[in-house]
């Protein structure tokens, strides 16, 4: 299921603890740090993925989905479109509830494959303005 509403949206980060996040990387400066250092303060369990790194955010790094123990909520993605569908592929064989794709980043033959595997998905969506948005907070264009 592609998901586009808010409410759905909503009801996934109320719901969810666990987030993967592909492509996190150790930069303070980039979005991706940005974001997944916001929602680990929002209390998530930020697990890191991005190959030869060992620790980002405190936490340790997995070179890929499928080393992480433990169950995975949400598969934040900060990759590029044309790179989603490997990313995708194994994020069906560890079964997540969502498969996340950050602003800017869509991929509609990625999205069909994992809606088809019963994973959700969302797509061109800041997970951090989201959260904003949810909790009343948001209020710029900027993550």
């Amino acid at each position: 299921m592609i998901i586009t509403d808010d409410k759905t949206i909503h009801d996934i980060l109320k719901a969810s603890r666990n987030i993967a996040v592909v492509g996190l990387s150790p930069k303070p400066h980039r979005d991706s740090f940005m974001v997944a250092h916001y929602m680990q303060e929002q209390g998530y369990r930020i697990i890191p993925v991005r190959p030869k790194a060992k620790e980002i955010l405190g936490e340790i790094v997995y070179p890929d989905l499928i080393h992480i123990p433990g169950p995975i909520d949400i598969v934040n993605v900060f990759r590029a479109p044309d790179k989603i569908i490997p990313v995708a592929e194994e994020a069906i064989k560890v079964k997540p509830k969502v498969f996340w794709m950050q602003l800017g980043i869509e991929n509609n033959d990625a999205a069909h494959l994992l809606a088809d595997a019963g994973v959700m998905v969302v797509m061109n969506r800041c997970l951090k303005i989201e959260h904003m948005k949810m909790q009343g907070k948001y209020i710029g264009t900027s993550i």
